[in-house]
């Protein structure tokens, strides 16, 4: 069995910490920052043995290099040359083993035009989407375009319901909040913000999320809903599930 701890970075980032109960040796998705990662490590008699990569963004990217001089772990990502350090470049429906569990690569261009996501089908399912995929919400677009954005996060909603969603980002409340604006009539929105609420005031992550839970509650997901595409029609065309979620993400960028 793989257990999947957080290691908070910076003020909202989530570092993954990949383990199996029976050995030492561990790997982590998206390491911004070296030191967290090692504190977690030496304080837990771990060694780190693989690191996934989701995009190029510093605070995603940003510990690589000292982890590599200290640990030397083999290091997974995206097909972009300016990352430094990567060992193994896949794309679109490579595979890599970590940990015992055998992970997809899946592209998800939009936030970025190097995003790739990791997809390890089992139990439970568990997907790693860096910045694609919030809980309630989806990553800006800095260099994609909202077809791609919305075509990255179709295929994610695509996968089983019970999916673990290990997003990079502590934004869970600011979302909903949000959520609440873009799909008003959503009692399920209501009820997840005070459980959130409770999680956050004893300092607990609200992640991961799972894709039953996002397909209730993540307006990005439901584009295609009444309710959703009515609320959109206040601040621009709402007419397809591609217009709605375009006016979606322009509308949340001013929120």
């Amino acid at each position: 069995m793989l257990s999947v701890t957080p290691i908070p970075a910076f003020n909202d980032n989530y570092i993954w910490l990949i383990r199996q109960d029976t050995s030492p040796e561990v790997a982590v998705v998206d390491p911004g920052d070296a030191s967290p990662v090692i504190e977690t490590l030496e304080r837990e008699g771990l060694t780190l043995g693989t690191v996934l990569i989701t995009h190029h963004h510093h605070d995603h990217t940003g510990g690589l290099a000292e982890l590599i001089r200290q640990y030397r772990p083999r290091v997974i990502g995206p097909q972009n040359p300016d990352i430094e350090g990567i060992d193994e470049r896949l794309v679109e429906g490579d595979e890599c083993l970590v940990m015992g569990r055998r992970f997809e690569v899946i592209e998800v261009p939009g936030h970025t035009l190097d995003h790739i996501a990791f997809f390890a089908a089992g139990i439970p399912p568990l997907l790693f989407c860096g910045d694609t995929l919030f809980s309630a919400g989806c990553g800006r677009l800095f260099e994609g375009s909202p077809e791609q954005m919305h075509a990255s996060l179709s295929k994610l909603a695509a996968l089983p319901n019970d999916t673990l969603v290990f997003a990079a980002h502590e934004y869970t409340l600011a979302n909903l909040r949000f959520a609440k604006a873009a799909d008003p009539d959503n009692a399920a929105i209501d009820k997840y913000l005070e459980e959130c609420r409770r999680v956050r005031e004893q300092g607990k992550p609200t992640l991961p999320s799972n894709l039953a839970r996002e397909h209730q509650i993540n307006p990005f997901l439901r584009s295609d809903q009444h309710g959703v595409q009515k609320a959109a029609a206040t601040q621009g065309d709402a007419n397809t599930a591609l217009s709605t979620f375009t006016t979606l993400r322009a509308w949340k960028d001013r929120f």
